[in-house]
């Protein structure tokens, strides 16, 4: 009788360290919340977290803990503390509530296709969630944008390129004329010394043998002249 009272005693003593336990989570939770809403998200992640010691499995506990992260910008943990309840829930609401703050996460971080996805995810566990509804449609707005810069950027880098490459191809060319003239205004001095010196050596061996015409020619009309006398 002992053993089974003691039993009993045991039982009913974790019944009330549950409770207490369970007390004790509210508590943290309704700290946190105090402080979330005083905007002081520090104070409110210290909380949460202690209200997730006590109970670790809390799903508010959990959820509001990814809030207060979200707000002091610790983007990527708070993406990470609500894909974690991803797979705590089957409700549809609150599926849609933890879809809709991964895409906000991941808008935050510019990464609009993934915050797209999240968003039609909380959609398709609550079609009437008019918030989630209106951030969907400016995430998807802000990547048609990007995506028109992004053509606009290609078409500008790939003119500029084409632009760049003419201007090449024209240097290139004036390059190759200015080397060909120079090339023949150097073979067209060569040709006019060799041509001088042609020349002048042609002209005085004219003379030379002009100069031996006269002088046969001279010598022939004096003997002329003597004989005739």
């Amino acid at each position: 009788m002992q053993m089974r009272y003691f039993l009993m005693l045991l039982i009913v003593l974790a019944a009330m360290g549950s409770s207490l336990s369970a007390q004790n989570e509210r508590r943290f939770i309704r700290g946190g919340n105090d402080y979330f809403e005083d905007e002081k998200y520090v104070e409110s992640e210290v909380e949460y977290r202690k209200a997730l010691e006590k109970k670790p499995e809390s799903f508010e506990g959990r959820f509001n803990l990814g809030d207060a992260l979200f707000k002091q910008e610790k983007t990527d943990q708070a993406i990470e503390q609500f894909q974690a309840l991803t797979g705590s829930t089957n409700d549809k609401v609150r599926l849609s509530d933890i879809y809709h703050n991964i895409g906000n996460g991941f808008f935050a971080k510019q990464e609009l296709e993934k915050s797209i996805e999240a968003y039609k995810e909380a959609l398709r566990n609550d079609p009437l969630d008019n918030d989630t509804r209106y951030n969907l449609i400016v995430a998807q707005k802000m990547l048609q944008q990007q995506e028109q810069e992004q053509e606009q950027e290609q078409e500008q880098e790939q003119q500029q390129e084409q632009e760049q490459e003419q201007q090449q191809e024209e240097q290139e060319q004036q390059e190759q004329q200015e080397q060909q003239q120079e090339q023949q205004e150097q073979q067209g001095q060569g040709i006019s010394k060799e041509n001088a010196e042609r020349i002048l050596q042609s002209l005085e061996e004219d003379e030379k043998e002009l100069q031996e015409k006269l002088r046969k020619a001279k010598q022939s009309q004096q003997r002329q002249i003597e004989k005739n006398w």
